[in-house]
């Protein structure tokens, strides 16, 4: 009977795994956290109940408990007793209080207390990596991957410690320098989405810290249990080394997100989500000339050339538009094929998708490479933008249902026939759809790629090396990510991150990102006995 009911629908289906789920001694229905199968989550410190507040000691927040639930079965993992705003001004305070004892601490000491953070990750890499994958619902490589990518950036920061700092100019004045040095800021603000709910946080904590602020966190909702376990590893750290709290979590709703932007004590505030939410937030920050660092949304394309290498652009379109149920900000969303290889490039792609649908499944299965969207909203986005695609006159090359089984599965869908510009084309869905066009030359293929409000990531793939610095160019892609033959899904934490237009402009991760992290001071040292002035100005 059971067998033949998980049969049925994703709403059906969660609804009988919360009745039908393993019950305790007690009589209380099981939490994952709480079976044999799952003791990994009680080795990063997890419960069946767990504190969501740290302001220097773990506390049960006071805003009520939010239960995090397994995308893939409907089941409950655990629960975590969320912060108010009572709780967050504790946080506040404490995370103020300890700046001014880390910024006075040298930068390459600052630096080894995040090379020990990156080391305490190390140990934790996959048990945290399978919490994310279970709580997010990414697959077990790209969970693992994540927490690669935190401890990669710890291992970037070691070594910025050592190396970031202003410049020497000359001066137009006799026996005069000019200096430039780059100071902390304070309390940096992370608000970080469910789709990387570890690594955003370790790309802005890691640089912030270095740079000598401390970081209040407040991790998505949905993804509350890694927001406290990589929380406790890295406070672990810290006590360690007999720190004040350099880092602060609250895990919190809307409420705590708004007092967060408009509490002056946050000097920077790095929010990453939706444009609508991200507009609101930068035009408070504006409004109280504090810093913000916008993450945003992607309408990323992949262009492919007519002299692409056109397996390479396979694989990279597999990746890029199915690779975490395409909930990356990142992922393909649109391909500008050039006409020539247009119907061979779609077949193609249609059958490696009728493909993966042999390997869906649970994230923690190592045969799954395509696991669930996050929640019931992202079914509901998904089949109403489909609906309108449809609508719009679009065909459904393949995909376009939810898959039928317990948790929240839909088909990756590939849909054509729909105008450039058409307003489902145009707005960011957060789903495993991609639209396909059929371009004539890359200069037109360029337009589109560029028509968007977005401006996050996108590729070219070409063979023609003047393809490809046309593509580099003033005239190329508008994104802050332009790609040659690689897909628009993915970076690497040595360059800055980020994109343009509606994404927002912030930068995280490499490069020069970390000067947004900080104040710069220009000095000017008279080192003569004399005062002459600028411009040549004589003032007697």
């Amino acid at each position: 009977m059971i067998g033949t009911l998980l049969q049925r629908g994703p709403k059906l289906n969660n609804v009988i795994c919360k009745i039908l789920g393993t019950r305790s001694m007690s009589g209380m229905t099981k939490y994952l956290v709480e079976e044999d199968n799952f003791a990994f989550l009680r080795d990063l410190g997890l419960q069946r109940v767990n504190n969501g507040v740290y302001n220097g000691e773990w506390v049960a927040g006071t805003a009520g408990k939010v239960q995090s639930i397994d995308p893939a079965s409907g089941r409950v993992i655990a629960e975590v007793a969320t912060g108010s705003e009572q709780d967050l001004e504790r946080c506040l305070t404490a995370g103020v209080a300890a700046y001014q004892e880390w910024k006075k601490i040298p930068a390459p000491l600052r630096g080894d207390v995040i090379r020990q953070i990156g080391d305490e990750l190390r140990k934790y890499r996959e048990p945290l990596g399978k919490l994310v994958a279970l709580e997010m619902g990414k697959i077990l490589p790209e969970g693992v991957g994540e927490v690669q990518e935190f401890v990669d950036i710890c291992d970037y920061a070691v070594g910025l410690s050592r190396m970031f700092g202003g410049a020497i100019f000359p001066s137009e004045r006799p026996q005069h320098t000019i200096l430039e040095k780059w100071n902390p800021l304070g309390l940096v603000g992370v608000i970080s989405a469910f789709n990387f709910p570890c690594a955003v946080f370790g790309w802005n904590a890691a640089i912030a810290l270095t740079v000598g602020n401390t970081v209040l966190w407040k991790g998505a909702p949905s993804t509350s249990l890694v927001s406290v376990a990589t929380t406790k590893i890295v406070t672990d750290v810290i006590k360690r080394n007999k720190l004040p709290p350099i880092v602060t979590l609250c895990q919190g709703g809307e409420d705590v997100g708004k007092r967060m932007v408009s509490d002056e004590r946050i000097r920077l505030m790095s929010f990453t989500g939706s444009t609508a939410v991200g507009r609101t937030v930068g035009i408070e920050m504006q409004r109280r000339f504090g810093r913000c660092l916008l993450e945003l949304g992607g309408n990323n394309a992949l262009i492919i050339n007519e002299d692409a290498p056109q397996e390479m652009a396979l694989d990279a379109a597999f990746f890029g538009c199915i690779g975490t149920a395409g909930q990356r900000c990142t992922t393909t969303r649109r391909l500008i094929i050039h006409a020539k290889l247009y119907d061979s490039f779609i077949a193609k792609l249609v059958k490696r998708y009728a493909s993966l649908l042999k390997r869906v499944g649970h994230p923690l299965d190592s045969a799954t490479l395509y696991g669930p969207v996050h929640n019931q909203q992202a079914v509901d986005n998904y089949l109403q933008t489909v609906k309108e695609a449809v609508a719009l006159g679009g065909k459904v090359e393949c995909g376009g249902k939810v898959i039928d089984r317990a948790g929240f599965f839909v088909e990756p869908t590939i849909i054509s026939n729909l105008p450039h510009d058409a307003p489902v084309v145009k707005r960011e869905t957060f789903a495993p759809i991609v639209y396909v066009f059929k371009a004539s030359n890359l200069q037109e293929a360029i337009s589109w790629n560029n028509e968007v409000d977005q401006g996050l990531s996108s590729s070219l793939f070409t063979n023609n090396i003047q393809s490809a610095f046309e593509w580099l160019g003033e005239s190329g892609s508008d994104c802050g990510i332009v790609n040659i033959n690689t897909s628009p899904s993915g970076a690497e934490i040595g360059g800055a991150f980020g994109g343009e237009k509606h994404t927002g402009g912030g930068r995280e991760s490499g490069s020069d990102a970390w000067k947004q992290y900080a104040r710069r001071s220009t000095i000017t040292v008279n080192h003569s006995t004399d005062l002459p002035l600028a411009q040549g100005i004589v003032f007697e």
